[in-house]
């Protein structure tokens, strides 16, 4: 008998589980029972062949319409063509030979039924499969397919080029027939929610009856998949409590206070609640867990620094971990100068009770970062800002109480750990902000260890902004017009970005730099939906000298990303914020953090190249000070893409909320949580965040229910064991994101 941890090759042999293994990642008898058919073939039921597209690897259920050979022309040998139709369409399968191949006739059959698994191409004006792996239907004398083929539904797998649909669904009954498995589904848990087994869900998905069994099947599964996850996020959150930390209470007349006297506008009421919610938490004596998610420019920014004065009235410290040396700087140079006196300790012109902000990047000088690690380390610095560096082992605090981390989702929960850890015995409190709106379900899956804050109002006095999508294609003439619109904002005293997705030029460009280089976060998690056209993308380097000889000649134009050195791409920041820049051509290095009121117009060319929340982050650059802001999408996208249906949306909504729904439609579950940036494969294969958000909170419900009761899970064996499987840090996908 097998269980789900025990190696393929032990339960099917050597011989058949390699292939699992290299092609397809699937290692042990769990990895092949989760690998899910991706359809099902009815008998007799055709598959579309008109919806089969160029470069897919397929599995298709047709009937042989004819068949034919001939020799090759210019050498020795011959081609054997068979034609499959749906009845509608044809798909022609392509053998090549030294020989003859007369024994091809003998076996394909016109009349007959087959499975054909090839990779899909088109030559001369026909769709075809060159050397198909087929099963013909119905001739197996075998026991088990006939049993298969009677019982009418056929499982299609993902496959591959190495190994069939039929090979993989061999492999699985071979594993089924021998498994033994303990329910790690707790008893009462499944009879409230009235679902079946997990061996019988697993026979159900694999070997249907009929259709109901795999609805059936497939909610059980589901379950597994929402409930192990929630159930770890509850001894998180759970664990969480049982750290002490530093009470760190308002204080009267302090740094805070004198604060908030400064600001030069009233906070929102959404601003007035989370920092009520955030001062209140800091107050007590075990460590505060918190999101703060909230629109573009919402003023998250304003209540982390609120929550940092708190802890250094309380004579603690805090510290900003940001994703980029951009960002970083763009946060030091803001921080201190909304604090002005207040970050002076120790200078001409300090308040009386001043402390200081530290900057801590790796690109710093040798003596900035003595000057850094010493003013961190003795307390100098109530505030420390920095990226990566932050997290080196000679990196020490005097008495950390707050870790603020920006842009949560670029950071995994090991670095998270690794710097509340330099808070020495107690555990600081904990504020993670996001500038991405998360759909309800998304924030209890990816964040459910941590409390959430939104905030969805903008600060008074920001100023609209416009969008349009900008078809270069189809009517060039609004290309030079967008080139004429930034003229006419330089013209008025305002400057612009102009956004490409690469760099260009004779710089070296890795494997992420379509969209992604360097400390840019990119946006392509889809090359089916972000890389429709060919063609390469645009990139900063050759446009930015296209434009200042052509359309844009004459104005201050300079670039900007993310492989400048740092000095350098600081300098460039630094003159843009100064107004000394009429025209900023730049990647996604500015996505977040930058704020430049007199930056009204953006243009973001191939549009299309970028995702959904990547663009809304990216126009949030734009409409900061009092002026409406203009953000032009151009592409050269087909009217009736996807892509341009992506950019309709963006271009008809400011809401991000609604946008990040849309965006999490159009996105892997993986990419959501964080496999694919991981690098390995996501454990939520049937579980989607949007349409199984109902069952999501239930699950989350249970587990917390289960996990106050039972924190170590001893009453429950089998759940505990399957938890310590998906927490393996070999298989541990999207829970480093969280």
């Amino acid at each position: 008998m097998a269980i789900l941890e025990d190696p393929l090759r032990l339960v099917i042999g050597d011989k058949a589980a390699k292939p699992l293994g290299r092609a397809l990642d699937l290692h042990t008898v769990g990895d092949l029972l989760r690998h899910y058919p991706r359809r099902y073939e009815t008998r007799g039921e055709l598959t579309d062949l008109a919806s089969l597209h160029d470069g897919e690897h397929v599995t298709v259920q047709a009937v042989i319409a004819r068949v034919g050979s001939r020799p090759l022309r210019n050498r020795r040998g011959s081609i054997f063509e068979a034609t499959v139709t749906d009845g509608r369409g044809d798909l022609v399968l392509t053998f090549f030979s030294r020989g003859r191949q007369d024994w091809r006739e003998k076996v394909l059959i016109p009349g007959l039924h087959g499975l054909f698994s090839g990779q899909v191409s088109t030559f001369r004006g026909k769709r075809q499969l060159a050397h198909p792996e087929f099963e013909l239907l119905g001739l197996d004398e075998d026991t088990h397919r006939a049993a298969e083929y009677a019982a009418e539904i056929i499982p299609v797998y993902p496959a591959s080029k190495e190994i069939t649909s039929w090979q993989i669904a061999a492999s699985v009954r071979i594993a089924l027939d021998v498994l033994d498995i303990e329910d790690p589904m707790p008893r009462a848990i499944r009879e409230r929610h009235g679902l079946c087994g997990l061996a019988d869900a697993l026979r159900g998905i694999h070997r249907p009856i009929d259709r109901g069994d795999i609805q059936r099947s497939r909610q059980r599964l589901k379950w597994d998949e929402a409930f192990l996850l929630q159930t770890v996020l509850a001894q998180r959150r759970l664990a969480a409590t049982a750290y002490s930390a530093t009470p760190r209470p308002r204080v009267a007349g302090g740094l805070l206070d004198a604060y908030d006297a400064r600001l030069p506008f009233e906070l929102t009421v959404g601003q007035e609640l989370a920092g009520a919610q955030i001062s209140d938490e800091i107050a007590l004596e075990h460590p505060m867990h918190r999101l703060l998610q909230g629109e573009v420019g919402s003023g998250k920014t304003v209540i982390a620094v609120r929550a940092m004065l708190q802890v250094v009235d309380g004579s603690g410290q805090a510290v900003l971990l940001a994703p980029t040396e951009v960002l970083a700087q763009q946060h030091f140079r803001s921080i201190t100068g909304q604090l002005g006196p207040l970050a002076q300790a120790g200078e001409l012109g300090g308040a009386e009770h001043a402390t200081r902000v530290a900057l801590l990047t790796g690109s710093l000088g040798a003596a900035a970062r003595r000057r850094a690690l010493l003013e961190a380390a003795s307390g100098e610095a109530g505030i420390v800002i920095g990226t990566h560096a932050l997290l080196e082992e000679q990196v020490q605090f005097a008495d950390l109480g707050l870790v603020v981390i920006d842009e949560q989702h670029r950071f995994g929960v090991e670095q998270r750990d690794a710097l509340r850890d330099k808070a020495g015995d107690g555990r600081p409190h904990l504020l993670v902000m996001t500038a991405t709106p998360i759909p309800r379900t998304v924030a209890m899956t990816v964040f459910g260890d941590l409390e959430i804050s939104t905030l969805t109002e903008l600060p008074a006095g920001r100023a609209p902004i416009f969008t349009h999508v900008v078809p270069a294609a189809e009517k060039p003439h609004y290309l030079e017009r967008v080139w004429e619109r930034l003229r006419e904002e330089t013209a008025q005293g305002r400057q612009s970005y102009v956004v490409c997705p690469r760099i260009g030029g004779d710089v070296p460009e890795g494997p992420g730099d379509d969209v992604s280089e360097g400390d840019d976060r990119g946006g392509q998690d889809d090359d089916r939906l972000f890389a429709e056209s060919a063609r390469p993308s645009l990139a900063v380097l050759d446009l930015a000298g296209e434009l200042s000889k052509g359309p844009l000649a004459g104005l201050r134009l300079t670039v900007l990303h993310g492989r400048l050195p740092p000095d350098e791409k600081d300098r460039v920041m630094l003159a843009f914020a100064q107004g000394a820049v009429d025209v900023l051509v730049t990647t996604t290095v500015v996505e977040v953090g930058v704020d430049v009121p007199n930056a009204t117009a953006m243009v973001i060319m191939d549009a299309d190249r970028f995702g959904v929340s990547q663009l809304h982050q990216l126009r949030g650059r734009v409409g900061r000070g009092r002026h409406e802001g203009l953000c032009l999408l151009v592409t050269e996208a087909d009217p009736d893409s996807k892509s341009r249906q992506r950019l309709d949306a963006v271009a008809g909504t400011l809401d991000g909320f609604k946008l990040s729904r849309l965006d999490l439609e159009q996105r892997r579950e993986g990419d959501v949580l964080g496999a694919a940036q991981a690098g390995r494969r996501s454990s939520l294969k049937l579980l989607t965040l949007l349409k199984d958000e109902e069952l999501i909170g239930r699950a989350r419900r249970d587990a917390t229910e289960l996990v106050a009761a039972d924190p170590a899970l001893a009453g429950y064996p089998a759940l505990a064991s399957a938890i310590r499987v998906l927490l393996d840090q070999e298989r541990a996908e999207y829970l480093e994101k969280t």
